[in-house]
């Protein structure tokens, strides 16, 4: 273990720390780093194996994320339902779990690539012919119709698809298990302060990850076993997460209360927002004894009886829908501009580099005095106004230098600003509400969202003759109502925060 004295010293160069908070920032923030390390290692990776099957057919594989989300979602709600398994513990299991399915994705990319084979040691020092011969095979049959379903085998394609869906599955749950973790060990206050730089954390592993993978991308599938030791990296800096609070009840309470004491707190505090209370304090009470089946259910049930957390729901799923328009856009622009499969690896990592540094840079400086000075509403706010503005520069000017800019200020908006307040919306609500409901946001809701994006984005595709003008202005609309409802959200934030403050 680091000592805590130099790391102390570094970070209170850049926010405002007290020295019972330092392993819980350092090693969220190292956590949230690896794992968006390895996320943008095989995101390129992703992207081109999804262009490989036809632009057409991507709109189908958010749907297919859908169904998947269905089923993931609930299970990983079991996982931190267990009663003999501590929450930590099963943070690092759903590390590992996904650090494992990147190798297996490895063997079955390279068994399935055209003429490709499991590669020697030796071979891949040498930057063997196995990874030559796939560059030139791929470069070779690419294109963008639709009908490239059926110039590939039924194995390469379910593989593309597969790992399509997977990835998206290991961004959500890992890192709105991680911010379950994160939320749950502190408060609003704390949280105003230190979210920017955990959250730094996540964009340093952004554009580590995407420069890596912009520098490597010859490697193609080999980029897989690299992002699963990124993994067990993000497995080992969880444990460490919270690691000082149970050597000195001192320091305790200035992060967060005890177990009874905050969920009295919070019992007091969102009694008005629930439409029957009781129900899910007895589920809760049945929960800490034995896992059940219906523990699948109870991230849903937990949505359902807050008004506050169905609220905070609407707020993602339009977040959601506006995001996955600007995806589709960039994606199809990308796709007709940039012929090789490397080439689009490298623009795609190229572009997130870009996006990184700005984002790393507003956390470091920003984040926390916005939050602190503006306050959690104006923050939510901030990203449906600039996509709001967005919209309606794409349809002015539709090329990609408009739609590159757009992307980043948008990006820079929501990480900067957006998502930590987004965070902060879960400091004020139970601890079977950060594991279970959150979870269920993050993961389900998000795909619902892309999937509803998707299915119009498509629709609007194919009537408007593919005219991006056209269909930014379907945007417009969506905006709005993500700021209204990021404005009622935010005051509602506000008042359980100053509740839970006076109990």
């Amino acid at each position: 273990m680091i000592g805590r004295a130099p790391i102390q010293s570094f970070l209170s160069f850049f926010l405002n720390i007290h020295p019972h908070e330092t392993y819980t920032v350092f090693y969220s923030t190292s956590s949230f780093f690896f794992v968006l390390t390895a996320y943008f290692v095989v995101l390129p990776l992703r992207d081109e194996g999804a262009i490989s099957l036809g632009i057409g057919n991507i709109p189908g594989l958010f749907f297919g994320s859908l169904m998947l989300t269905l089923i993931a979602a609930p299970l990983s709600t079991v996982i931190f339902s267990l009663p003999n398994l501590p929450k930590p513990k099963a943070l690092v299991l759903i590390y590992r779990f996904f650090g494992a399915s990147l190798v297996l994705f490895f063997i079955l990319w390279v068994m399935s690539s055209p003429e490709n084979t499991l590669p020697t040691f030796k071979g891949f020092l040498n930057m063997s012919s196995t990874i030559k011969d796939e560059l030139k095979v791929e470069t070779e049959s690419v294109s963008t119709e639709i009908a490239d379903w059926d110039k590939h085998g039924w194995f390469y394609i379910s593989v593309r698809i597969g790992f399509f869906l997977w990835v998206a599955l290991l961004n959500l749950i890992t890192i709105s298990s991680t911010w379950a973790r994160v939320t749950d060990i502190m408060d609003n206050e704390s949280g105003s302060r230190l979210f920017g730089f955990i959250g730094a954390g996540a964009t340093f592993g952004q554009l580590f990850g995407s420069l890596f993978a912009t520098g490597m991308a010859w490697l193609g599938p080999y980029l897989l076993l690299f992002a699963s030791l990124m993994m067990e990296f993000a497995a080992q800096s969880s444990k460490r997460i919270n690691n000082d609070l149970s050597n000195s009840s001192e320091e305790l309470h200035p992060l967060r209360n005890t177990e009874v004491d905050q969920q009295d707190d919070i019992n007091k505090v969102d009694i008005s927002d629930h439409k029957e209370s009781s129900p899910t304090a007895s589920s809760s009470a049945i929960d800490s004894t034995k896992p059940r089946f219906w523990a699948l259910l109870d991230g849903f049930w937990l949505i359902w009886s807050s008004n506050y957390l169905l609220c905070v729901s609407l707020f993602l799923w339009l977040s959601a829908v506006t995001s996955s328009f600007f995806y589709f856009q960039k994606v199809t622009v990308i796709a007709s501009t940039v012929t090789t499969p490397t080439g689009r690896r490298r623009l795609f990592a190229q572009i997130n580099s870009f996006i990184a540094v700005f984002i790393l840079a507003g956390q470091l400086t920003l984040t926390g005095r916005i939050l602190t000075v503006a306050g959690i509403t104006i923050a939510l706010c901030s990203a449906p106004f600039t996509a709001f503005l967005n919209s309606i520069a794409i349809a002015v000017w539709p090329t990609y230098v408009a739609v590159a800019i757009s992307e980043t200020i948008r990006k820079v908006v929501t990480y900067v600003v957006t998502r930590p307040g987004r965070e902060l919306l879960f400091t004020v609500v139970s601890q079977d509400e950060k594991y279970k409901a959150k979870v269920c946001i993050d993961v389900l809701v998000q795909r619902f969202g892309d999937a509803t994006a998707a299915g119009m984005y498509k629709l609007l595709h194919s009537t408007l003759d593919g005219k991006v003008t056209h269909i930014s202005l379907y945007a417009l609309p969506v905006c709005i109502l993500w700021v209204i409802t990021g404005f009622h959200l935010g005051r509602r934030q506000t008042q359980l925060a100053k509740s839970q403050n006076l109990s």
